[in-house]
């Protein structure tokens, strides 16, 4: 099973590892786009209102211009360390234990506009770069990822959950993933808690003994973990939350 998560725009600072290596990030396919993309980033940092312009950022958010600037320098984290925000809250990875984790870094992976995909234990460097992004040397970000994308999911035999956004979704189409809808007992769908609902059904898939491979077996996993999940299609479920 591979839970893909969507990435957040915020990033952890810092980190304790070596500078990005991309040969030693999993799914080597992916190489040539993912060293594309860096130094169209990379070069295009050094242009910090070109950068601004087409990152959709304001003038008080330099500071993730100069990010993108120490790419290829800057310390790196596991994927799932660095990625912050609501979803990545909820999901909670440091309380995770060990053995835990270990099986977090093997199921989760991060739809990454950047690198496409960055699993658990990809060590990573900060970066601001978005899934509906366009670069002035490379163009729409969509068309550049799909292709390889959609080569690297087809030779996958996992179960796929697919949790992405909409920017994220569009880089690269996976037919036969389940996707989750969050939604009240009435079936209105839940706009404004879903990041955090889908971090935490994310951490409970990360956590079970038994690996889901089907879409009944993946209910069971959601079920046994307290989750209201019901099926709606081949590859649909709902997740159902009372307030």
């Amino acid at each position: 099973m591979l839970v893909l998560l969507p990435p957040s725009e915020t990033k952890a600072p810092g980190g304790d590892g070596p500078p990005l290596n991309l040969d030693e990030l999993a799914h080597p396919q992916l190489a040539p786009v993912r060293r594309k993309v860096a130094d169209a980033l990379v070069e295009l940092a050094a242009d910090v209102p070109a950068s601004l312009k087409a990152l959709d950022l304001s003038p008080r958010q330099e500071d993730e211009v100069a990010r993108n600037a120490a790419l290829w320098s800057s310390p790196t984290l596991p994927a799932l360390e660095r990625y912050t925000g609501v979803l990545y809250d909820a999901l909670d990875i440091g309380a995770f234990t060990k053995p835990q984790l270990a099986k977090a870094q093997r199921r989760l992976a991060v739809a990454s506009a950047l690198f496409g995909i960055a699993r658990g234990a990809d060590r990573i460097p900060a970066y601001r770069l978005s899934g509906g992004s366009s670069l002035p040397s490379l163009g729409a970000l969509r068309a550049l990822w799909r292709p390889a994308l959609e080569s690297a999911f087809a030779e996958m035999d996992d179960l796929i959950v697919d949790l992405r956004s909409g920017a994220y979704a569009a880089l690269a189409r996976i037919p036969g993933a389940v996707t989750v809808r969050v939604v009240t007992a009435t079936g209105k769908t839940i706009s404004h808690h879903n990041k955090a609902y889908k971090g935490k059904l994310a951490a409970a898939l990360a956590k079970v003994s038994r690996e889901p491979s089907t879409v009944e077996g993946l209910l069971t996993a959601a079920s046994k973990s307290g989750f209201d999940v019901k099926r709606t299609g081949d590859h649909e479920i709902d997740l159902v939350i009372v307030h």
